[in-house]
């Protein structure tokens, strides 16, 4: 995209309309004209410009100023001092009819991130926006507004996808999924992956600076900075306002709680203390590098991820953190069939704070659609045919088996019209009932799951062969399965939930071309999915 040209106004200055400020660098701006840009910085917007978390009247708006996004030690060629960054958002991509000006405060405390919330906008409206620091203007981002709390759109379209390992293929998925007309996209976990890139499926990275694994705050800004440079993401960023949640790999892999993966300390590996350390650079690094409100800036360790944004009377998005708050996994991490564990009463996902929490919206919620977005598969997800038997994994919610079944039955008790669960992690797309009890495969049927596939985790991925009919086999409530790369594409209307699997043929080279591979719908009152 060629650069925009000033409009005739002129691109500085507060207009009437202006927002007030709060504190610097958490997304409040200052109209002070202090902070000036550095001589010489050179163009600082190399990583993009983002929106998210829209409401009716509002969303905020993200960039984060690197110059030299590669800087070893994290701050991204920027002054150890704040500077000032101004924004606009207009009606229009050439910004002839402004609607809102503002600046806002850039601190080497938050890797000189700005997270501008904007608000007086109309509901359900398309706008455009930029950043300038000095001479330097950005990229136009576009956003569009969710609709009035009371009204009820004829239609929503939103994309949901996950899993992105850098180093096991190319963004392609973005090319295409920044072309869709979306109003929205869902991003659900491992948005980066902590492990050092070397020889890769792209081919070998020579550089040594992304070489260790990412445990402290240079390293993350590092490893966002390798992601956040791939020009696919950063137009699918700046085409549709973004939901975010995490799931392990922001942190580490299948984290729960205060607890690493690894915390043996007599092998050097984490300590209870270390890994705090550890979530702490994470959660500020993703704070840093994602369109994300003051309401998700990190306190130490702690970061407040679940909340719920309506799209009007049609569609409640309530996103779930089921890493910060659960129980250890049992058994370990992996999987089997004997783990008695899994059914104990008292083990969590959520914690009791936030399923409280989740069960009042599902009290108070009059939307038409509830969707839940939620890192790993609520499902079971057996992988062994035998009906005596049962082989799933402990890190999903096939190893909290009790609060699953209580939070299923909530949902159907507080008469939830529409349960939807949309889920990453797997890389793979499952399309499935949820049942109230899967011991019982008679159970009532009380609500849907989309699992969605990876960007590019994994590899090119495949359709269904010996070993995907047999998963199917396994799982009677499962009715759609496939192993290939991509996103999925949703279109809901007070009617029907319907989801297109846009699917690609290969990632470890660019160029794929997209297919939808499989729609699945459901109908308006009627829990559980079909083919479309």
């Amino acid at each position: 995209m060629s650069r925009p040209q000033l409009s005739r106004r002129g691109f500085l200055g507060i207009s009437a309309a202006g927002t007030g400020a709060v504190m610097l660098g958490t997304g409040a701006w200052s109209a002070s004209s202090a902070y000036a840009a550095p001589s010489g910085m050179g163009h600082p917007f190399t990583l993009g410009v983002a929106s998210g978390d829209p409401t009716h009247d509002g969303v905020v708006l993200w960039t984060r100023l690197a110059p030299d996004p590669f800087a070893v030690d994290g701050r991204g060629g920027m002054p150890d001092r704040p500077v000032r960054v101004a924004y606009e958002v207009a009606f229009d991509p050439r910004f002839r009819a402004v609607v809102r000006r503002g600046s806002v405060v850039a601190t080497p405390e938050l890797g000189h991130s700005v997270h501008p919330e904007v608000s007086g906008l109309a509901p359900g409206r398309e706008y455009f926006y930029r950043f300038r620091v000095g001479n330097e203007i950005s990229r136009v981002g576009r956003t569009r507004t969710a609709p009035h709390p009371f009204a009820m759109p004829r239609r929503l379209r939103f994309a949901f996808a996950s899993c992105q390992a850098w180093q096991d293929g190319y963004y392609t998925a973005y090319e295409h999924l920044a072309n869709e007309d979306l109003d929205l996209v869902v991003h659900l976990g491992d948005y980066l992956y902590e492990y050092g890139v070397g020889t890769n499926k792209r081919g070998v990275v020579t550089d040594p600076r992304f070489h260790t694994e990412t445990v402290d705050l240079a390293r993350y800004r590092l490893q966002y900075a390798l992601y956040k440079s791939e020009a696919p993401l950063q137009n699918a960023h700046a085409q549709h306002a973004w939901i975010q949640t995490m799931d392990d790999h922001e942190v580490d892999n299948n984290w729960a709680a205060d607890i690493p993966e690894n915390r043996d300390p007599k092998q050097g590996n984490d300590t209870t203390e270390r890994f705090l350390k550890r979530r702490t650079d994470a959660f500020q690094a993703m704070y840093e590098n994602m369109p994300l409100r003051a309401g998700q800036l990190p306190k130490g360790p702690s970061v407040r991820l679940h909340r719920r944004l309506p799209y009007g009377r049609l569609a409640d998005f309530t996103m779930l953190d089921t890493r910060q708050y659960r129980s250890d996994q049992p058994c370990g991490d992996g999987g089997g069939t004997t783990c008695d564990d899994r059914f104990d009463p008292d083990r969590t996902m959520l914690g009791g704070k936030q399923r409280d929490w989740l069960l009042d919206g599902f009290r108070a919620s009059r939307a038409r659609w509830q969707v839940l977005g939620n890192q790993a598969p609520m499902i079971q997800t057996d992988r062994n045919p035998d009906p005596a038997v049962t082989d799933v994994w402990y890190d999903p919610w096939d190893g909290y088996v009790a609060e699953r079944n209580r939070l299923l039955a909530a949902a159907r008790e507080c008469g939830v019209r529409n349960l939807v669960v949309i889920t990453g992690d797997r890389h793979q797309n499952y399309a499935a009932n949820l049942h109230l009890d899967y011991a019982d495969p008679q159970s009532p049927v009380v609500g849907s799951e989309f699992v969605g596939t990876s960007i590019t985790s994994g590899g090119d991925g495949y359709d269904v062969d010996t070993a995907g009919q047999a998963f199917l086999d396994a799982n009677p409530h499962m009715k759609f399965f496939n192993a290939q790369r991509g996103y999925a594409s949703v279109t809901v209307t007070p009617d029907q939930w319907r989801t297109d699997y846009r699917v690609l043929d290969y990632v470890t080279r660019p160029g794929s071309p997209i297919r939808t591979r499989a729609t699945l719908a459901v109908q308006d009152g009627v829990p559980g999915v079909h083919l479309a």
